[in-house]
């Protein structure tokens, strides 16, 4: 029988995801690029289906890989995996945001209008920073 708490189970299995917390020079958390941290947000999920909205894309797509493995063998999800993990790293500079064209065309998510088309403009982020120091930043120069 399993000792922990429900409290831990779940917050193991909460996938950490985002920028991460900076620490620096002085052993600092950097709140000008991390931003402010909660413990409360780190604790537990808000609701019981946010576990299973988080990683609903990740299942979807070992679900449709597992399928085009059993139905075109091995290499046609390895190949796959490669042209995303290749589409994947595109980027422009780091001050600009990338639009990931060519994993969406792969993924064939660019013909359809999401949530996040409308309401995720980079234009109105509240992450645009001075480009040079966010590229010296980038090259491990700061």
């Amino acid at each position: 029988m399993n000792t922990r708490g429900l409290r831990s189970q779940l917050k193991d299995s909460v996938p950490v995801t985002g920028m991460g917390q900076h620490i620096g020079a002085y052993g600092v958390q950097d709140t000008l690029r991390s931003g402010f941290s909660s413990v409360k947000n780190e604790l537990l999920p808000s609701h019981a289906l946010e576990l299973s909205e988080k990683n609903f894309q990740l299942n979807q797509d070992k679900m449709n890989f597992s399928t085009l493995r059993n139905i075109q063998g091995l290499h046609a999800p390895l190949k796959l995996q490669m042209e995303y993990r290749a589409a994947r790293q595109i980027q422009r500079l780091p001050f600009l945001q990338s639009s990931h064209l060519a994993l969406d065309t792969l993924k064939g998510n660019d013909e359809s209008i999401s949530f996040e088309d409308i309401l995720n403009d980079p234009a109105q982020s509240e992450m645009v920073g001075e480009p040079h120091i966010m590229v010296e930043y980038k090259l491990g120069l700061m």
